[in-house]
């Protein structure tokens, strides 16, 4: 399972504490203080990585700018796996990712970053939305080892009893169902195929993975935009994909012990809530381990955690003021709001935004 760190009590705060004082202000706009300097912060940040990401990335990008006119920020939605790539190739500052590093990545990152390597900043939580096109349908209910049939292929037919038997009065024709899934690497897949795992073990016996399952039937499509785009234009068809692009497709509400869970950013704000830390990484990682298979009451499980990877040290005191600055504005309650209007994220905790920008702070130049 993954994980989400939060709540370190004392250590933390004392490390807020210290970096407070170093900036002189948690403004949390990008203002020059924020950002760890006197002057006002410039240049030009680069990033890529998940398409998830995309719409609260520009309306980020968009409020950054307005409070920072000599800053410019650039982001690829080239998707999760893509972007831990550039910025472990030295490619891009930072990294959208709905997976964090993993332990040989985590190594990798020292090579660019120093011997403290990088840290995973959670800014993002949203639902993962199992979607569907079928007419005359908006809503069904599925437990998970449903879910997990479906998308193996071993359920074919929308009609098929494990699925009538979970929505009594819905007409449901016999259309063959087609499974439509990320043609590259995505966080979203690997936090998808982590809850079917954990939640559907009998039936999904693949361990989670940013790469789909080899041998599965179905569709493929580039993208987070690629497989809805794919799923609308075919009847029948069903797919996973961020809460906030599924548009006017059907969706499911999830099993969550004896009841049916629909998406919501609260609902997925909940499940966070029981996450734990991943253990044996830094003092300012911040990667989190949900808990797929709970039976908590209005926990919606299918829930990713999108992150922003940044170096805890970078080459020259210009790039560290700018990444302080924009990441210091995206987990900023401004910042976070702006997400949730533009893309129906839910909003980071207080508790975790304190963390967050302890860690952020923290960032330094290499020595």
């Amino acid at each position: 399972m993954k994980a989400i760190r939060f709540g370190r009590a004392a250590a933390v705060l004392s490390i807020a504490a210290l970096a407070l004082t170093a900036c002189g202000s948690d403004n949390p706009t990008g203002s020059p203080e924020a950002a760890g300097g006197d002057a006002a912060v410039s240049g030009t940040l680069s990033g890529a990585g998940a398409s998830s990401q995309d719409a609260a990335m520009q309306a980020w990008i968009a409020g950054f700018s307005a409070a920072n006119s000599g800053a410019n920020v650039q982001y690829s939605p080239d998707g999760s796996g893509a972007g831990r790539d550039a910025f472990l190739a030295g490619g891009v500052q930072f990294a959208g990712s709905d997976a964090f590093l993993d332990e040989e990545e985590w190594e990798q990152a020292k090579q660019i970053c120093g011997p403290e390597g990088a840290m995973n900043i959670p800014v993002y939580v949203s639902p993962i939305a199992v979607a569907f096109n079928l007419e005359g349908v908006k809503e069904l209910n599925l437990d998970a080892e449903t879910i997990a049939k479906v998308f193996r292929g071993e359920i074919t037919k929308w009609n098929d009893e494990a699925i009538a038997s979970q929505n009594e009065g819905v007409t449901l024709p016999d259309t063959a169902i087609t499974v439509v899934h990320r043609a590259d690497e995505s966080g979203t897949t690997e936090n998808f195929t982590e809850y079917l795992h954990a939640a559907a073990a009998k039936v999904w016996t693949d361990e989670a993975d940013g790469a789909w399952p080899g041998g599965l039937g179905g569709e493929n499509a580039q993208g987070t935009s690629g497989v809805v785009s794919t799923t609308s234009s075919t009847n029948g068809a069903i797919t996973y994909a961020d809460a906030s692009a599924v548009g006017d497709l059907g969706t499911v509400k999830v099993k969550v012990g004896e009841e049916y869970v629909a998406y919501t950013p609260e609902a997925a704000a909940k499940a966070v809530d029981a996450a734990t830390p991943v253990e044996g990484r830094s003092e300012t990682d911040m990667s989190l381990q949900l808990n797929r298979d709970t039976t908590e009451s209005g926990a919606y499980p299918i829930v990713l955690v999108s992150y922003h990877i940044y170096c805890s040290s970078y080459k020259d005191q210009g790039t560290a003021n700018l990444v302080k600055a924009f990441g210091n504005y995206v987990i900023s309650e401004e910042g976070q709001n702006t997400a949730q209007e533009s893309a129906g994220s839910a909003p980071i905790s207080d508790t975790l935004r304190e963390e967050a920008k302890a860690a952020i702070d923290s960032i330094k130049v290499a020595s």
